[in-house]
């Protein structure tokens, strides 16, 4: 799992960078009419302080969150990732308290078992160093980053189910990619940020890939908020992207021929049944 857990030493958990992911546990201005101009939105502008308990060391604490119904959703990606003009939201979806260390996804961050949170208090917060004074207005792309790796770390240590460990995978595989957009064009060195950008998108990607199969084969849905069909689509796009076409055309096909899949969804498997049509016939050639 080289690289997810790279820059946890800032927060004084050097020694969790090389944990394994999936390891089994042990136990189960103005306008043209004379009038100002309306002001130019920053992301700030979309965010504000709201209240947690930390479940684990029940400390109050405020996160910076998005305003809800002020950004609206521009579009989506192949795999799903939702993109926004005014603010990347996967920057803000992880909670962290300053205090312990305990990082989750913001739909995981109450639900915390006994005896997770014992591994966590014995893991992560006996070396955490305290971030009760570093306060952000935003984030940055890195800095988001770290908060993804903090709560991969967390889900590790507290031996969250793979549905749980590929979800944060997945959305830091989208963070990256939108890090990648945002990279300046004209600068000397954009093609080799670009790489490791990329490169380090697609192992938080296989790893995503290989979580959601373990999943699907030993957990039961919804999964994630998500349900059968939407995981089918998630492992099928990314399979294909890994070359593994006949993972992706299995579940395709079954989408296609669900009778619970709705419209919307199978126009998007027939969008990726064309796709990997014309990737098979490519490989095909080449070997030729």
């Amino acid at each position: 799992m080289a690289d997810l857990l790279s820059g946890l030493g800032q927060f004084g958990l050097g020694n969790l960078e090389n944990m394994n992911l999936y390891e089994e546990p042990k136990k189960a201005g103005e306008g043209e009419d004379g009038k100002a101009a309306a002001p130019v939105m920053q992301e700030q502008d979309y965010l504000f302080d709201k209240s947690f308990n930390c479940p684990i060391c029940d400390t109050d604490f405020k996160a910076r969150t998005v305003k809800v119904g002020k950004v609206k959703l521009a579009g989506t990606d192949l795999d799903l990732r939702p993109k926004y003009d005014q603010v990347d939201l996967l920057k803000y979806d992880i909670i962290m308290c300053p205090h312990c260390g305990y990082a989750a996804l913001s739909r995981f961050f109450k639900f915390v078992t006994s005896p997770q949170a014992k591994n966590i208090k014995e893991k992560i917060s006996a070396s955490f160093k305290s971030q009760e004074d570093v306060v952000k207005e935003t984030y940055n792309y890195d800095e988001a980053l770290e908060r993804y790796k903090l709560t991969l770390a967390n889900a590790i240590v507290k031996q969250a189910k793979p549905s749980e460990k590929a979800y944060i995978c997945l959305k830091a595989a989208w963070l990256l990619r939108g890090k990648g957009e945002n990279l300046d064009p004209a600068d000397p060195e954009y093609a080799k940020k670009k790489k490791e950008i990329d490169d380090e998108e697609n192992n938080f990607l296989h790893n995503a890939l290989e979580g959601f199969i373990s999943a699907r084969q030993t957990e039961s849905f919804p999964m994630c908020g998500m349900d059968e069909t939407t995981v089918d689509y998630l492992i099928a796009v990314t399979a294909m992207r890994f070359e593994q076409y006949d993972v992706s055309n299995r579940l395709i096909s079954g989408i296609l021929t669900s009778a619970s899949a709705n419209p919307r969804m199978k126009d998007k498997a027939r969008n990726v049944k064309e796709m990997l049509v014309k990737k098979v016939k490519e490989r095909n050639a080449a070997k030729k």
